[in-house]
């Protein structure tokens, strides 16, 4: 084992990662009794599972090495232009919003806008995100985004199968000319809740008594603009609901779904300035009508009110939260895109209305020449109303012909079927660009006239039919039509930013959430154009770069987890939950066992296990805990045994959601697959076990981990995150496979996720991390992590209470400060500590979760001493502040913690009426003169914002001339 400090050598990352110097870390262990961080490592793993080797990583590198090792794998990739299209189209990210914002610290190291008051910024902009949705869509309510077009289709499906009542036998009409990626997810999520899903004409399905609803996309995948409304009209009356799948550009000229009698629209915002990336991340949208707000899934910003009565927002309806609704959840997800959505809103922002239609009309009149030229060269047409793409009918050698032309030329088209062929244009297409399309299809020859006649001749032409054109305003309010110049847009970006608290301003102790550094280091090749300009499905020679960095990256995450073949499918911790229980399903089906439906999960589990685990048509129960927080053995015991012939899986996080590293976890693997069940390992918390013990080692058969959190991937403000999954052998065969490029697993579990490999652009940002710190860094991460925790623990010993530890009295990486006992002697709870923490410049832990009335701190292993010593006397203050309460020195009531957090407007008001100083107020550490993240509210009313639900802006506060539109 490795016991030397980390040395300070600046070429080598992991001096930088780690927040403590050696000396810190010397005078850490000192206080906590250890010599080493082995030692104290030896104290917190149990020894039965400790790996008792290295990891075989490749050896650190410098971060000029690995930029450039980074370089030669892009190198390996071809950007063609892709003319693909099947909801991904090449964009422009301005670079106001890609240098302010996308590669912007300050909102990309922010955690979910949990504490509302410190993160006004980021609300404000999914507000916009929210809004732009619902309007374009003409649905009166819009979530936060969800992870992908495919998966809001098929949250919808669930969704309408809670709203429709039935008979049973439940019967879901899909288009056929939906996108195959989300006709397959769509099917796998169908199979498992016994939905019956029918893929067809819509047009022609007759919505008998056990039609649940339909799903049609608009503009179709081979681009027809189809109207929908007698679809509509027959599914209604049979009392059906209908989702349509469309394109947020196409709706600045296409009548929308609201006004067509759709029920819920999804799709990918992805057009609207988000690299491809080779399918993601991208922000999925979801809108709805307001009657059914109630079962929206996914996250809602709504607009509340302060303890001042000002405006204020927040994140509604969380009482939906999947963490406390479990198993009666109607949704697994728990996160969003929001970095991705904040992107896309503010793309809308900075174009305004009559910038967005002007790119609508352009694209749109491209695509109206290519089908002049295209027809004028003999080839067909086959849809006559459209908005981008053309699918084009001709001869199948011919097809190959022009498609292997194009490909020499540098372009991918899209292959249909033999004899039809998908040109899908978009904004950075140019007329140079048509007629590189079209001499492709004029074999050689040369084109018999000139492309920019053409185009004169067609340009008061339009293949959108009358009774589909867009009339009215869109995107009227505001914030769409006032920041159109490069100065008013940064600043209201820089406004936003202020306005929230991120790693740039202070630790962000938030347990179970491994708020750990996002290094600029990692973060540069994310915008790289040989990383960012792949379409998902271009031909997989052309990704020759991105097969190496996912088989590299797979290896060292099969290394880590010591479970040998791994998915990169699931784009969320949630989604890799899902689709780990839906291969251990498959895997009892192909033995013939098709009624192991069981799925243990213990009460402490995070509230995501048991809604994964009814979404993969689990049954739960629940799993017992002890007065330590350990999983109760015999209640586990006595559980398997009692479900022995139906058990399915147990899911379980280790370490425990409270913090623990259980002495049991062997024997509880043990028992689980003694009685025929599978073990399924929630890897939340792998951060505290990379190199220390490896769950494939102890017993799991599968786990998902949170490539957001153990291996830097920032959480964006919520998202973007990724959660693949680690199987072993004997699971291989029933990974996730994909409709469009065939991973080759035949007895497949399904497809999880839109694109093959879920967010293949953020993947760099992990490979390079484990490149930068190798096998003894990333040890020494784990083990700094675990020396964090529990010196924070030491430092508040004895004026809080933890409430869980391991048979040592130590904890892993992050612990339970129980707060409770504050209620009856001062009546201040976990949520007047956290709110007045940001009056010391923090963000709150963790509230309430896993254990009510409590706070969950996670230090990591890259805040300093310095860091944390600012937190824990911050912690201390506060302790005496209720001790003031307490004794009676404070009001009960009208107090600093009651009265948190305080605002710049209430400390410097003419008015002060409290009794106390407005210096106690708002400075109360010499640390918050120097320098302080402002709440820019005052405590919100959440109450008040569930009763009063209203999750885009207000029409009173729109502009008084709106921007007209015409097609």
């Amino acid at each position: 084992m490795q016991n030397q400090l980390p040395h300070t050598d600046t070429e080598h990352f992991i001096s930088r990662h780690l927040g403590p110097r050696p000396e810190d870390i010397r005078s850490m262990l000192d206080s906590l009794g250890y010599d080493s961080l082995d030692s104290l490592a030896d104290a917190v793993v149990p020894q039965d599972i400790r790996l008792q080797r290295p990891l075989e990583l490749p050896a650190a590198r410098a971060e000029s090495e690995v930029l450039e090792a980074l370089d030669a794998l892009a190198a390996c990739n071809q950007v063609f232009k892709s003319y693909i299209g099947m909801g991904y189209s090449d964009c422009i990210t301005p670079p106001v919003i890609q240098r302010n914002l996308l590669e912007n610290p300050g909102w990309y190291t922010a955690y979910t806008p949990y504490q509302a008051e410190i993160a006004q910024g980021r609300l404000e902009a999914l507000l916009n995100f929210q809004t732009m949705v619902s309007d374009l869509t003409a649905l009166e309510i819009a979530n936060a985004s969800l992870l992908d077009e495919a998966t809001a289709a098929a949250e919808a499906m669930t969704m309408t199968l809670g709203l429709v009542e039935h008979a049973g036998n439940p019967t879901f009409l899909v288009d056929a000319n939906c996108h195959p990626q989300t006709i397959a997810v769509v099917q796998t999520r169908a199979q498992v809740r016994h939905v019956r899903v029918v893929v067809g004409n819509p047009h022609q399905f007759e919505f008998h008594s056990g039609a649940i609803g339909a799903l049609l996309q608009y503009p179709t995948s081979e681009g027809h603009a189809d109207d929908y409304r007698d679809v509509c009209e027959r599914a209604h009356a049979a009392g059906a609901l209908v989702t349509m799948a469309t394109d947020l550009l196409a709706l600045t000229v296409l009548t929308p779904p609201g006004e067509l009698g759709a029920d819920v629209a999804v799709g990918n915002s992805q057009r609207f300035g988000l690299p491809m990336g080779y399918g993601g991340p991208h922000a999925g949208f979801f809108a709805t009508r307001d009657e059914y707000k109630r079962k929206l899934p996914g996250r809602v910003i709504g607009i509340s009110k302060d303890s001042s009565g000002n405006p204020a927002l927040r994140m509604s309806l969380q009482t939906r939260e999947q963490h406390i609704r479990r198993d009666k959840a109607t949704s697994n997800i728990c996160t969003a895109q929001v970095l991705l959505a904040v992107i896309a809103g503010m793309y809308a922002v900075y174009h305004g209305p009559q910038g967005l239609i002007r790119i609508a009309r352009r694209v749109h009149a491209l695509a109206v020449t290519l089908a002049e030229a295209l027809s004028r060269l003999g080839y067909k047409i086959v849809h006559d109303s459209y908005f981008d793409t053309l699918c084009v009918e001709l001869d199948p050698d011919k097809a190959a012909t022009v498609v292997d032309t194009a490909r020499k030329d540098r372009m991918n088209l899209r292959v249909i079927s033999p004899d039809r062929l998908g040109i899908a244009l978009d904004e950075t297409t140019t007329l140079s660009d048509v007629e590189d399309i079209a001499s492709c299809f004029a074999l050689d020859e040369q084109l018999p006239f000139a492309l920019l006649e053409l185009a004169r001749e067609t340009a008061d032409r339009t293949a959108i039919p009358p009774g589909l054109r867009r009339g009215g305003a869109i995107l009227a309010h505001r914030a769409f039509n006032r920041y159109h110049s490069e100065t008013e847009m940064m600043r209201y970006l820089k406004k936003l930013e202020s306005r929230d608290l991120s790693l740039t301003s202070a630790m962000i102790p938030l347990g179970s959430c491994t708020m750990k550094l996002n290094a600029a280091v990692e973060m540069m090749p994310v915008t790289w154009q040989r990383f960012a300009g792949l379409h998902p499905f271009a031909p997989r020679e052309q990704a020759e770069g991105y097969r190496m960095l996912f088989e590299e990256l797979q290896h060292h995450l099969a290394e880590i987890t010591g479970l040998s073949h791994v998915s990169l499918q699931p784009n969320a911790g949630a989604q890799g939950e899902f689709a780990g229980l839906l291969v251990i399903r498959a895997y009892h089906h192909s033995r013939g066992e098709s009624g192991r439906d069981v799925c243990l999960i213990p009460k402490s589990a995070h509230g995501t296990n048991p809604a994964s685990a009814v979404m993969a048509g689990m049954k739960v129960v629940q799993i017992a805990t002890d007065d330590h927080g350990n999983v109760d053995f015999n209640d586990v015991r006595d559980k398997a045994a009692e479900h022995r012939d139906a058990l399915a899986a147990l899911m379980i996080t280790y370490p425990s959601t409270h913090g623990v590293f259980e002495a049991g976890i062997r024997e509880i693997c043990d028992v689980v697959h003694e009685n025929g069940g599978q073990v399924y390992l929630d890897g939340a918390n792998l951060n505290a076990q990379v190199g220390l013990c490896r769950p494939g080692d102890y017993g799991a058969d599968v786990c998902h981990i949170n490539l957001h959190k153990t291996f830097a991937i920032p959480h964006g403000g919520g998202g973007p995150g990724m959660g693949p999954i680690c199987a072993a052998d004997h699971l291989a065969p029933f990974l996730p496979d994909h409709p469009v490029v065939p991973l080759g697993h035949e007895q497949s579990c399904g497809t999880i996720s839109a694109a093959p490999w879920g967010s293949p652009s953020i993947l760099p940002i992990s490979w390079t991390y484990l490149a930068l710190t190798g096998p003894v860094g990333q040890t020494t991460a784990t083990k700094v992590a675990i020396l964090n925790a529990n010196y924070v623990v030491k430092r508040l010993a004895g004026e809080y209470s933890l409430l869980y530890s391991g048979e040592s009295g130590l904890i892993g990486h992050e612990c339970i400060i129980d707060t409770r006992p504050f209620k009856p002697t001062s009546g201040v709870d976990a949520e007047d500590i956290a709110k007045r923490l940001m009056d010391y410049g923090f963000h709150a832990p963790t509230v309430s979760f896993p254990v009510i009335g409590t706070l969950m701190v996670e230090p990591t292993e890259s805040e300093s001493k310095e860091e944390l010593d600012r937190f824990c006397d911050a912690m201390l203050a506060i302790r005496e502040e209720i001790r003031e309460i307490e004794n009676g020195t404070a009001d009960r009531e009208n107090n600093l913690l009651k009265n948190a957090p305080h605002t710049l407007e209430v400390v410097a008001a003419d008015e002060w009426d409290r009794p106390y100083s407005r210096e106690r107020a708002a400075f109360p550490t010499r640390e918050t003169r120097d320098h302080k993240s402002w709440p820019t509210v005052g405590r919100v009313d959440g109450a008040f914002g569930d009763r009063n639900l209203i999750c885009c802006i207000p029409m009173s506060s729109y502009t008084e001339e709106p921007a007209p539109v015409g097609s």
